[in-house]
This record gives structure tokens, sequence and C-alpha cells, in this order.
């Protein structure tokens, strides 16, 4: 049985072709049933908005390029030469706990990855796709991912500007209890009011330009108020923390506007910046000077962490292999054991008609006869299962396929 992965993933494909590469439930399951009939005997589907991947275990080399045939028949009409990619053996067992521990990410370390692997696995074993092989190989992936994640902790380095200068509002002023106010509507804004009702935020209220994507945000924060874009200055005055994220191209805070009020902390997180330096002699300002200097200590604090990480798999990877290369040599370990019990079959009966033995002694003649034969095949079999070599392993097997006459599966 060999591991094979064979897709596509953002590293090799525009955002449009991962568009039409995606795997609904339905096609997923179409997918693992017909892999089945093509001699795929264990697979798993892993379809996210930033990969299409397939990883499975077939026991011949021309599975490979049926999963590969039947993969781009999931997506007729879309030109997959250039991005789609291959692995096999201990190459694409490397990659699935990369990808698992989330160090194959867009953002590496992030932890969503290790859910969405749990659930395709979930999926291929209720529609019993897998078998022990791949149970183990996504066990083993799981189990180092979480330990990755408990140990190292890479995830707990934001990489979001967003993120980041919400915390340092926490650390530097406080937010809970506090009334915000954030100026903007876009994805930088709608995170920052995410992460201000997380830090606990006495109620955020927002304002942009454009009154119907403050309503848009409304609906995904029921506890938003929106106030109008010209009393920003009278909803700052009211505010302790005041949070602008517009994509306008002048400053719209500006110093001498601000009205004597509450003691305040301002984040600008625009480019070009939104809030006036001159601000900062008055108040708290943290803007995208300070913060990128964060995220990209974050950054090379992250890369430092998934090194570490990285000597997590290799060990993890080194026990995993072993323990498949042993199990490849299980069947015909069982056939010895098999022909062991005919020889001793046969034996026996041969001597229990010669002799006039009671129970009890023909009891202890088939005990002995299988214990001397077994202890016979000790060895060989021990040598059999230590060996790391794939090659040596089939050398071994055809070699004691031949001296013992085993049946060879059909």
């Amino acid at each position: 049985m060999e591991f094979g992965y064979i897709g596509i993933n953002y590293k090799n494909a525009n955002q449009d072709i991962m568009d039409q590469v995606s795997f609904t439930d339905s096609r997923k399951i179409d997918f693992l049933q017909e892999a089945s009939v093509q001699g795929i005997e264990q697979c798993m589907v892993l379809s996210t908005c930033n990969r299409s991947e397939v990883f499975f275990f077939a026991p011949e080399v021309h599975a490979f390029s049926a999963a590969e045939k039947l993969y781009r028949s999931c997506f007729p009409g879309v030109e997959l030469k250039a991005c789609i990619k291959s692995l096999a053996g201990t190459d694409a067992i490397s990659y699935l706990f990369r990808v698992t521990a989330g160090m194959e990410s867009m953002v590496a370390g992030e932890d969503q990855i290790l859910g969405q692997v749990k659930d395709a696995f979930d999926l291929s074993k209720t529609l019993g796709c897998t078998g022990k092989e791949l149970n183990k190989v996504v066990r083993e992936a799981v189990t180092c991912a979480k330990k990755i994640k408990t140990e190292l902790k890479v995830s707990e380095q934001p990489l979001s500007v967003s993120y980041v200068g919400i915390r340092k509002l926490e650390e530097e002023f406080g937010i809970r209890g506090r009334k915000a106010f954030v100026i903007g509507s876009g994805n930088t804004a709608a995170l920052a009011i995410r992460y201000l009702y997380e830090y606990g935020a006495d109620g955020v209220c927002v304002c942009s330009r454009t009154a119907e994507h403050a309503r848009q945000l409304q609906n995904k924060f029921p506890g938003l108020s929106i106030a109008a874009y010209e009393d920003r200055y009278e909803q700052i005055a009211e505010s302790d923390i005041i949070v602008s994220a517009t994509a306008a191209p002048h400053q719209v805070i500006k110093y001498e506007r601000l009205k004597p009020g509450r003691r305040a902390a301002f984040l600008d997180l625009a480019s070009p910046r939104d809030i006036e330096t001159e601000v900062g002699k008055k108040a708290l300002l943290l803007n995208l000077d300070s913060l990128n200097a964060i995220v990209e200590q974050n950054k090379k604090l992250r890369g430092k962490l998934l090194e570490q990480g990285q000597a997590m798999i290799e060990d993890a990877l080194l026990e995993t292999v072993s323990w498949l290369n042993s199990t490849g040599v299980d069947r015909t370990i069982e056939s010895l054991q098999l022909r062991c019990d005919e020889i001793v079959a046969d034996s026996y009966e041969y001597l229990n008609r010669k002799l006039a033995l009671n129970s009890r002694e023909q009891k202890i003649l088939k005990k002995i006869l299988k214990a001397s034969l077994r202890r016979l095949l000790r060895e060989p079999i021990l040598e059999l299962k230590h060996t790391d070599s794939k090659e040596q392993q089939d050398e071994y097997q055809k070699m004691l396929n031949e001296l013992f006459q085993l049946k060879k599966e059909e």
C-alpha cells in the first residue's frame, strides 16, 4: 500500500482556478465512491477556500494515475495542467502533517485547518472510505498538530494588523467597559468591530460615507449603532476609543476639530493615514507605523516557532513511516502463520492416527507442534518487521513466498 497526494492549492493556482476546483459535499461523496471502484481503497478529500486536495492509499502504482484522472474529471473544462501537483510515499505523508499543523496555510500556523482536516476524515470514515493505514496517518497528523499548537502556541503571535491594533489598545488603554467608535465599513473596520466586542467594549458605534455599508455591518453585529459620517466629531467627543479604517485619500480626523472631552485612545488602521499625527499630543495614538513593526516581529517569531514545529513533525513522521513499513509485511506474516497452522494440522492428524493418545495428550501434542513451528518462524518474522527498506522487504517477501509456497493474493 502506497500513500499518495494529488491536488491544487493557493501556492500553485490563482483565485480564479481555486474557485473552479472547489469540492461541494455532493462532489466529495461522488469522488470517494468512484475512487473505491477505481481501486483507491482509502481516500480523503480536503477542500477549503485555499486548497482542493486528495490524500489516499492505493495498492498499485496505476491507481495514482487513476486518482489524477478521477480528480480531473471532477472539473471538466478547467485547465489544470500547470497547477495540479502530486506526491507519493513519505513526501505525501510529510505534506499532510504540515498541512494539518497549519504550516502550509496562507497564514502560517493558523488553527482552522486542523478542524477542516478532521471534518474531511470524518466524512471519509462515515462513507467507509478509510482503513487502518489512513486512520493511522491522519490520527498521527492531528496528534502532532495539536502538540505543536499546545507547546509552541504559534497562532498566539497575531499577523492581522486589526487584531494587533486592538490588542495593543487593550494593553495600553483597556477596552472592557469602554465606548468605541469606528469610522469605516470595509473588511478592516469589520475586523476591528469584531475584536472590540471580543475584548468587552461597552457598545460600539460605526459611521461610513456610504450609509448602506454601515447598515450591512449592523446586520453582522446586531448590537452595533450607526452615526452619520458628518457627525463624527460629536461621536468622537462621546467615545473612549476611536478606530479609523477608511479608504479615503485624505485625513478624516483633524487635530484642530477635536472637541475637549474625556480621555480617549485613537487607533489608525488606514493607509494613507486617517488621523493627523498631532492627535497624539493630547491622546494615545496608535498607527500602522508601530503596528506593522509588531506584525513583522510576530512573523519572525512565528518563523522560528515553525522551525521547531518542523522538527516535531520529523520525529512523528519517522514513527508513522516505520509503522506503515511494518504493516506492509502483515499479509506475508499472516500467510506464514496460516501455512504453519496447515502443517501443524497435517502433522497432528498423522500422529494422532498412529498413536493411541488420550484427549489430554492430544492437546499437548497440538500445542507442542504449533509452538515448535512458530519458534522456527520467529526470527524471519522479526527480521521482516524490522526492515525499513521497502526494496529489502519486497525481496524477503518474495523469498518467503517461494520457500514456503505461500498462497499469493488474488
